[in-house]
């Protein structure tokens, strides 16, 4: 833990609070955490844990070391402009969907002399308990350290995958951003099958749930892929090799695939549209 780090969260919704519960007492103490936030339950909160609040820019900013921003896309633009005059040396991490590293670097500084100091992330909803990946994407001129501070800010809630290309965020969007959604929905075609084969929910739920959360370990800890894990459970002819040919014969592969491209192009047009 580094007693002397301190971090600033504007907005101290759900996803700065997972940060907030990751990172506090490990990457460094809740009295150094300082949470901007306008709502007073919310500052109320995070003040009865031993941070710092305010309803909105103060000096204290200047002396953080990172900036969270965590606040939504459509009101990010006029908040950073107010907040532009408290920006000394902070490194800048923002986890608003949609929001090009380029727009915001421009909004903490200017067109012709931009912040270069910003760090873009997608995390996904995993994270709220603690089992998150997020992408990250930084902006050329970010130094190591930075890098790695912001690392250390998101793994507080999972693993990083850091991409070299910030467009490539979309591409993250639609996977692991969009991906939990994808998981709920197989899901609950488990549990619904489950249920018209005679199963009580109760039933249907435990054995859907555990089914996929050992899948999903053991296709982590094995050496072989996926596709390989698959054959080795479906026999020809057999129950899985049944299910399984209904699923391809409804191009289930494909329809997910396609399912992600159009995530990862509406990531786009959403991008495209907060930098008019």
């Amino acid at each position: 833990m580094n007693q002397d780090l301190s971090i600033a969260f504007i907005g101290g919704g759900n996803m700065a609070a997972a940060l907030i519960s990751g990172l506090a007492g490990k990457l460094c103490p809740m009295s150094n955490i300082h949470v901007i936030d306008v709502n007073d339950e919310t500052r109320a909160h995070w003040a009865a844990q031993g941070a710092s609040v305010a309803a909105g820019p103060d000096e204290r900013l200047s002396g953080c070391a990172a900036w969270v921003l965590a606040l939504k896309p459509q009101v990010l633009k006029p908040v950073m402009e107010s907040f532009q005059p408290f920006l000394r040396d902070s490194l800048v991490i923002s986890v608003a969907a949609g929001i090009r590293a380029a727009d915001l670097a421009d909004w903490l500084g200017s067109a012709q002399a931009p912040w270069p100091r910003v760090v873009r992330s997608m995390p996904n909803l995993p994270a709220l308990i603690g089992q998150g990946i997020t992408g990250l994407a930084a902006l050329p001129g970010v130094a190591a350290e930075d890098r790695a501070l912001a690392a250390s800010v998101l793994e507080a809630v999972g693993q990083v995958v850091w991409v070299e290309r910030e467009a490539d965020l979309d591409s993250v969007t639609a996977l692991s951003g969009s991906g939990p959604a994808y998981v709920f929905l197989l899901i609950e075609a488990l549990i619904e099958g489950g249920q018209a084969l005679g199963l009580t929910a109760e039933q249907a739920r435990a054995l859907s749930l555990q089914t996929l959360a050992g899948a999903t370990q053991l296709a982590a800890q094995s050496a072989e892929a996926p596709g390989v894990l698959r054959e080795r459970v479906t026999s020809k002819g057999g129950t899985t090799f049944a299910a399984l040919e209904v699923m391809r014969e409804a191009g289930l592969k494909e329809t997910v695939i396609k399912a992600m491209q159009a995530a990862a192009h509406r990531a786009k047009e959403m991008g495209d549209a907060f930098s008019q």
